[in-house]
């Protein structure tokens, strides 16, 4: 099955590692490291221009990606509900 993230952005749920809220996790220096690293590297995609609330990782053949979503982590998991 397979997740809208919103803005025409759609993923595949077998491809999620995990979905994060971005206030709760980025307390985290490490988590902010991470995230620094991934997007100098361009492994990061931002879905939308309004405020962000969470982040999906996802597994790629190459690697990994992280999706910036302006969607809380609430409604990610009941959109993901909502398909099984």
């Amino acid at each position: 099955m397979y997740l809208h993230l919103g803005n025409e952005t759609v993923i595949r749920q077998d491809d999620i590692i995990g979905i994060f809220d971005l206030d709760n996790s980025t307390i985290s220096t490490k988590t902010r490291e991470f995230l620094a690293n991934a997007q100098k590297t361009g492994q990061v995609i931002n879905v939308s221009d309004e405020l962000p609330k969470s982040f999906v990782l996802c597994h790629e053949n190459d690697g990994f990606k992280i999706y910036i979503c302006q969607l809380a982590t609430v409604t990610l998991s009941k959109r993901m509900s909502m398909t099984e």
